[in-house]
């Protein structure tokens, strides 16, 4: 009886220390990802200062060739809203019909809604004109921050969490995690590469996802928690019969 309860009590604490290490790492991201968006903010906007997008543009002047043009157009391709919509609407039926997690159909719809408002609140913030020479075609809209790169922490991101938290296995999980952390890097570096971005707005952008995503994992898991514990009472209330004489 002593043993089995001192095993639950280790465990107990394990689970603890592995959270505490979770918030900690979450935390300290937040505000590493809201001090670089304020960083490049301040500089692009206040002091004007732009070596950083120049210097980037001149080191992949050297790499543009057909084929890195292709894969490029390819990968930006996934963050966009030709495949971010059906993407989404994909990953709602799978849970509302095949994996029967209601939470999860409500948190795809609502965190894609709201960053899409979010990058068009920004957009229109900061009137940062897209690059003046595209390599291949022009972009429509404003540059900064990036859509692609927002749009697609906050989707990938998503993600991310979900395998997070319900990949059993751990070599299957990080294997998960660090391709889709790849492919956010190689979504937003095409942007660049292409020239209808600037480097800047794409750090922008994945700090901005990065911020929101949090924000809104955190509301949204509070929200459920709460309509679970009214839920819960609703369900352990006694049923009070009445007798009719």
């Amino acid at each position: 009886m002593f043993v089995r309860l001192s095993k639950r009590v280790k465990r107990f604490w394990a689970q603890l220390a592995l959270l505490s290490i979770e918030m900690t790492v979450v935390v300290v991201l937040f505000i590493v990802a809201l001090s670089a968006f304020i960083y490049i903010t301040r500089r692009v906007f206040v002091l004007n200062k732009t070596e950083l997008d120049n210097n980037v543009f001149d080191y992949l002047k050297a790499h543009v060739s057909e084929r890195n043009n292709d894969v490029m157009q390819f990968f930006t391709f996934l963050g966009t809203h030709q495949f971010l919509i059906p993407a989404n609407l994909s990953l709602i039926a799978y849970f509302l019909f095949i994996k029967k997690h209601k939470w999860y159909s409500i948190k795809i719809p609502a965190i894609a809604l709201s960053s899409l408002g979010l990058m068009f609140l920004l957009k229109g913030l900061f009137d940062r004109d897209r690059p003046l020479i595209p390599l291949l075609f022009e972009a429509r809209g404003l540059s900064f921050p990036s859509g692609h790169a927002l749009m697609s922490v906050t989707f990938y991101g998503l993600l991310i969490y979900m395998i997070f938290k319900g990949v059993k296995n751990p070599t299957l999980k990080w294997i998960l995690i660090g391709l889709l952390i790849i492919l956010i890097m190689i979504v937003g570096m095409s942007r660049v590469y292409l020239r209808v971005h600037y480097a800047t707005d794409v750090i922008a952008g994945y700090c901005i996802g990065f911020l929101w995503l949090v924000f809104a994992v955190w509301l949204l898991n509070k929200i459920e928690k709460q309509g679970r514990r009214k839920f819960d009472k609703v369900v352990e209330q006694p049923q009070v019969t009445t007798v009719r004489a």
